[in-house]
């Protein structure tokens, strides 16, 4: 292998030791292996330091992957593409956090609605119960301190609750300010107008999970299509072709690796385009 290859699989292997390196919870980790005795750490903490890696810097376990297929390709072309690659996963994994984050404060939203009415049907006033909502179904992160302010105090609940539902995932309060209002002006019944609007966010969730698990086919289709090239590569490895040193080492090997490469990520993107829009609706 060249030199320059050596050295770019060796600074790889340097920022992934960075990137554990900045990890706050892999020096507390590192804190607790220098408590011991001397001797070979615990098992279960090493674990735990692996396990607190791959949860928090799984982008940057694209490194040695490049960095092996670089050593064994002898082409300093895989670093290259593992260093776009990890910023992309970054941004794939980051979307993901959001949508989680998203469907998690929904849930919360439901919960809140739920725990209101127990406690407007408990007998209590609806501040009193929004209050008491927030603290005990753990909503408190929902109901932004505005929303908890104008209950406690008398304010205007309603606009409390709409300006909180700006925040991702918290568009069910504006049901909430609306249900709210109408009790207010109108004299209705806050708990059966939150318990309607409960069933309807649920009935939400539930339609949302049934559309995700029918798109579920077509993602594990996704999914294997893109795996094919990898499988043909181990194939022809397999029976001795030597797949890397054709595509990294020869004209057309590389002419191949650019427009299977191009057309490889198009395809994902055009795939998971319709997926998603899919799950959109």
């Amino acid at each position: 292998m060249s030199g320059l290859a050596w050295v770019m699989a060796v600074c790889a292997g340097v920022a992934g030791g960075l990137a554990v390196t900045r990890d706050p919870g892999v020096r507390r980790a590192r804190a607790l292996f220098a408590r011991k005795r001397a001797g070979w750490p615990d098992a279960r903490l090493a674990w735990a330091m692996v396990r607190m890696f791959a949860d928090r810097r799984r982008e940057w376990l694209c490194a040695p992957v490049a960095a092996l297929l670089a050593v064994v390709g002898d082409s300093v072309l895989p670093l290259l593409a593992g260093a776009v690659v990890i910023p992309l996963v970054r941004r794939w994994m980051r979307r993901r956090a959001r949508r989680r984050e998203r469907e998690r404060a929904a849930d919360a939203v439901t919960a809140l609605c739920g725990a209101v009415v127990g406690e407007l049907r408990a007998g209590r006033e609806p501040g009193h119960a929004l209050l008491a909502a927030g603290r005990n179904a753990g909503a408190l992160g929902v109901a932004e301190s505005a929303v908890l302010a104008a209950a406690l105090f008398g304010g205007d609940v309603p606009s409390a609750l709409r300006r909180a539902s700006a925040g991702p995932g918290l568009d069910g309060l504006v049901g909430v300010a609306a249900c709210w209002r109408v009790a207010v002006d109108g004299g209705a019944g806050l708990a059966a107008g939150l318990a309607r609007l409960e069933s309807a966010l649920r009935a939400d969730r539930r339609r949302r999970d049934e559309l995700r698990a029918q798109l579920a086919g077509a993602w594990s289709t996704v999914m294997v299509l893109a795996l094919l090239p990898v499988v043909g590569l181990g194939l022809g490895a397999a029976l001795g072709a030597d797949p890397l040193h054709v595509l990294l080492h020869t004209p057309g090997g590389l002419v191949c690796l650019t427009s299977g490469g191009l057309l490889e990520a198009a395809g994902l993107f055009w795939a998971s385009r319709i997926v998603t829009a899919g799950e959109a609706t």
